[in-house]
């Protein structure tokens, strides 16, 4: 956008946002996202139903300076490891349609702006191209990682700084009044609000833009010192040529963080490291190659558990349902690994546990034996396996279970013929499908 035209753009900013058809755009965006209600209890099927009148009132409201947002609804969902909880805000289904206006309007403005080292939540950018960014820089000899996290980065956003900083791009000072205000909204947990200084909520349709906003100073301060780094949201990875560099490095950045931006290093999770004891967006780069990271196959893992449980009243039919509904996306995004053995763990360890199920639910051994022959396997293998003293998990990975219940049985269709197991790949996600008589 050239400065005539952003000059152009900026006219008029607040009257955008209280337009009609943007509040509407709006709506449909949040209606996309989905979510909770807030502390007022309305659904967005029920704000739905009486969207005109909604999106008037939220219109006049506006524009005669009588709008005041509610409250957040204070939600804390435990953290992986039981490491503590990660703190989210659920704002009411009107106030998030005012923060994805206020996004889509000023947007344009900043996205320009920001760096070319930032991938998260922006346009057209995404986490695998963060991914190779790093990779590259590991590529080039730089496999020496700064990793720094941040404690609770978007619950310490200081609240001056940020309107400074957006107050140095937008010339109408009534949005920058009107942040100001959802901002400084409350949380509200058990029915006690609570007032906010400082922060922005973690759920908020307009918190990615303003994170990107406070960020920025880092990214700018980090390319002012001549340093390659990728950073996504609050996840911030600096490559460097050797260790000793590594540890000036994150000190230095430490201060600049600590006292310039006014947020918190988490000392125990921050770290220097080669680059393949590090984990970024849940990848590691592995020797100059993507591969995913240790911790994320082992909650895969734990996840293919958790799906399959023992001793469970759910059919099989329900259980594989859960599985596509989890593995088909957890896969279209670990597909960028560059060790497609990795997705074929999973997958085999899904079959593994699916095949246990079967066997589970044959109450009898002399069942087992029956379901053996209906599946081909001739009779003096099947009773040898059948009436064998091995246990359910042991059975499931047995030549003849294996061969009774083929991985073919596991593959979709998606339209096509199944594929056969020489031909199935791995780098695509394929729902678990299972038809047994």
């Amino acid at each position: 956008m050239s400065e005539v035209d952003l000059f152009n753009y900026q006219q008029n900013l607040f009257e955008r946002i209280c337009n009609l058809e943007e509040l509407g755009r709006a709506f449909e965006a949040v209606q996309r996202n989905g979510g909770a209600p807030g502390v007022d209890g309305v659904t967005i099927e029920e704000f739905e139903r009486r969207l005109p009148q909604e999106m008037n009132q939220l219109k006049r409201d506006l524009e005669s300076w009588v709008y005041e947002p509610s409250p957040v609804r204070r939600v804390e969902i435990p953290k992986p490891g039981g490491t503590g909880v990660r703190k989210l805000g659920i704002p009411t289904v009107r106030d998030r349609v005012l923060h994805a206006a206020i996004k889509a309007v000023l947007e344009p403005i900043f996205d320009p702006l920001f760096s070319e080292h930032s991938y998260g939540f922006r346009p057209k950018r995404n986490q695998q191209q963060a991914v190779s960014a790093a990779q590259r820089m590991v590529q080039a000899g730089k496999e020496h990682v700064v990793d720094i996290d941040l404690a609770q980065f978007f619950d310490r956003i200081h609240h001056d700084r940020l309107i400074y900083r957006l107050g140095l791009q937008i010339r109408d000072k009534r949005i920058l009044r009107l942040i100001g205000k959802i901002l400084r909204s409350g949380v509200m947990k058990d029915g006690v609000v609570t007032a906010t200084s400082e922060g922005s909520v973690q759920g908020s349709p307009l918190s990615p833009l303003l994170s990107n906003g406070v960020l920025d100073e880092l990214d700018r301060e980090l390319e002012r010192r001549g340093l390659e780094f990728c950073r996504f949201a609050d996840d911030c990875n600096i490559f460097v040529k050797s260790q000793k560099a590594a540890q000036r490095v994150m000190q230095s950045v430490t201060r600049f963080i600590e006292k310039r931006l006014k947020l918190v290093v988490n000392r125990e999770k921050s770290k220097v490291a080669l680059s393949k004891a590090v984990k970024f967006l849940g990848m590691t780069i592995l020797a100059g190659t993507v591969a995913i990271s240790a911790q994320s196959m082992s909650k895969a893992m734990d996840k293919t558990r958790e799906l399959t449980p023992r001793g469970t009243s759910q059919s099989l039919e329900q259980t594989v349902e859960r599985i596509n509904s989890w593995y088909v996306g957890w896969a279209s995004y670990y597909k960028m690994t560059q060790y497609p053995s990795q997705l074929a763990t999973i997958e085999a360890h899904l079959r593994r546990r699916l095949r246990m199920r079967i066997v589970s639910q044959q109450k009898r051994r002399r069942h087992l034996f029956e379901k053996l022959l209906q599946r081909g396997v001739p009779r003096g293998r099947a009773a040898k396996t059948a009436y064998s003293n091995r246990q359910r998990w042991a059975l499931s990975h047995s030549w003849v279970v294996q061969q009774a219940f083929p991985n073919r049985c596991f593959i979709h269709e998606l339209g096509q013929e199944i594929m056969s197991d020489q031909q199935y790949s791995h780098w695509f996600p394929l729902e678990v499908w299972i038809k047994l008589s």
